[in-house]
């Protein structure tokens, strides 16, 4: 399952408007694979930083997909965004 985590989650994506997103809404937005539905999203964001997600969303662009992903209460954003490289 692994090998599957890290070719659905590409990277944290880091704009002003996902650090502000960061600290007042509980949001992280990472690049993901462009097959990715949102359930195999959720549940690898879920097996590689061992917490629970409450929803994601996400957007395709020109450059790939963008999925942002909202945290349950009791997980901090701030806390995974320093485990996925985001600080």
């Amino acid at each position: 399952m692994t090998q599957l985590q890290h070719r659905i989650i590409l990277h944290a994506y880091v704009t002003e408007k996902s650090m502000d997103e960061m600290e007042r809404q509980n949001k992280l937005e990472f690049v993901v694979d462009r097959r990715a539905n949102r359930a195999e999203i959720r549940r690898a964001v879920e097996e590689t930083y061992q917490c629970k997600v409450a929803k994601v969303t996400t957007k395709t662009v020109i450059s790939g997909k963008i999925a942002t992903v909202r945290f349950a209460k009791g997980f901090s954003a701030e806390d995974i965004g320093s485990r996925a490289g985001v600080f």
